[in-house]
């Protein structure tokens, strides 16, 4: 059932346009556009970069699972997904969920 941080990086990396940085001294895991998932060195999750819509579905779907991450970042749709009780599926949902929001804006086609 549980999920692997090198699973995560896997699933993460095999989205389109995804790519690892580093940010704050952790595995981070972007779109040209923005960040959409790091992994945190002390705990055996991932942290998704959720808007508050996308958080509310996924912790309504995977109670214990998916949480809001504590304070402010919580507030604005970063959650944490525990990898020791996540299964591949929920995981990976999850991500593609985080990535989608990440992804470049469309352009508007000029009239």
């Amino acid at each position: 059932m549980a999920v692997t941080k090198a699973r995560v990086r896997k699933l993460a990396l095999a989205l389109e346009g995804a790519s690892e940085v580093v940010h704050v001294d952790r595995p981070a895991f972007r779109t040209k556009r923005k960040i959409f998932a790091t992994l945190p060195p002390d705990r055996e999750a991932v942290n998704l970069m959720f808007d508050p819509p996308t958080q509310e579905f996924f912790c309504e779907q995977a109670p214990g699972v998916i949480e809001p991450l504590e304070g402010g970042w919580g507030r604005m749709g970063m959650s944490r997904c525990n990898l020791k009780l996540a299964d591949e599926a929920t995981a990976h949902s999850a991500l593609k969920a985080a990535h989608a929001l990440a992804l470049p804006k469309p352009k508007k086609a000029k009239k």
